[in-house]
């Protein structure tokens, strides 16, 4: 049985997907996987093998991809703002439930990440870290944990920069894994084919 985390994922899934397909025609996260399932479902489900709720934010107009997201067990959000970017659309996702004292953000196109990295964040941020990260070869990757100390910090971005702003001006604990999935996301149907 995996780990049980207090943190609250946030699952951001509001992108355009534009380098996938130019025309916006196929949504990247609704991309079928080898095994049949999709890349936001296989993202948001391992998610939630570790915590007990995830909120997974969409853009406006994205319903077939909100209702796999809800099918798969997360609570949905439509960002109005998600056009201004990533920042906007963590901070709908943070301000959607006001009970989470701690999140762990992670990125729907990144479907390969293991379940033990997720665990190994959420076990670091539950006993008592405020900003945690995993690292892989010296790169830092996601999912990226939140402690409540960055609430006010969280729900306050926008833009484009996400939480970058946050994450080089307080201590960070590093996680060092041996997991390439924490770095690779896809935006090609390239980087599809190759996982």
């Amino acid at each position: 049985m995996a780990y049980a985390s207090f943190a609250t994922g946030v699952l951001l899934a509001a992108g355009t997907g534009s380098r996938f397909d130019p025309n916006g025609l196929r949504n990247k996260l609704l991309a079928p996987l080898p095994d049949g399932s999709c890349v936001a479902r296989e993202s948001a489900q391992r998610l939630l093998r570790i915590v007990p709720k995830v909120i997974a934010v969409v853009r406006p107009g994205a319903e077939t991809l909100a209702h796999v997201l809800n099918d798969a067990g997360c609570d949905v959000v439509f960002a109005p703002g998600a056009g201004r970017g990533m920042g906007a659309s963590l901070a709908a996702g943070v301000e959607a439930d006001h009970e989470a004292e701690s999140w762990i953000v992670a990125l729907a196109d990144m479907p390969r990440i293991a379940i033990e990295t997720i665990e190994a964040v959420a076990r670091v941020l539950d006993e008592g870290a405020s900003l945690v990260a995993p690292f892989y070869r010296e790169q830092r990757g996601h999912p990226v944990g939140f402690g409540y100390l960055h609430r006010a910090a969280l729900v306050a971005l926008d833009g484009d920069a996400g939480a970058r702003a946050i994450l080089s001006s307080h201590p960070l604990t590093r996680i060092d894994v041996d997991d390439p999935g924490i770095l690779r996301d896809i935006d090609t149907p390239a980087d599809l084919s190759g996982l």
